[in-house]
């Protein structure tokens, strides 16, 4: 693999592992994508850190459970769904003025809504 793209998915990682970090402490950020993120860059570009994300006390839960369970907790759906609607609606009719691609991120959304709603939900 290239350095530079080796560095951008190292560096992307740290990023959603930061995003995943403020989502453990503030309610209305998803931890459990934010982490899934991270731990896909690190598995595409450091053994290392993918490893050590996923023995990590604090983060590992949430991919293990993942990844074993193929799940996510009920909380982290809702969370998801929610920022996902109030983020796209909003880009959808204040921010896009083209019709089609409102029409697109409405669809964007509805689609994400059914997988994350179709995966299976952790009561923990």
């Amino acid at each position: 693999m290239k350095m530079a793209a080796k560095m951008l998915l190292i560096g992307s990682g740290f990023l959603f592992l930061g995003l995943g970090i403020i989502g453990i402490i503030l309610p209305l950020i998803p931890t459990t994508p934010f982490l899934l993120l991270s731990a896909a860059c690190f598995v595409r570009s450091s053994d290392r850190l993918y490893i050590w994300l996923l023995n990590n006390r604090w983060f590992g839960k949430y991919i293990r459970d993942f990844r074993e369970k193929r799940g996510i907790p009920l909380k982290a759906k809702v969370t998801g769904i929610v920022l996902l609607w109030v983020s796209m609606i909003y880009s959808a009719f204040f921010v896009v003025p083209l019709v089609a691609v409102r029409v697109l991120l409405l669809l964007v959304a509805a689609y994400f809504t059914w997988y994350i709603l179709s995966l299976k939900t952790l009561r923990s």
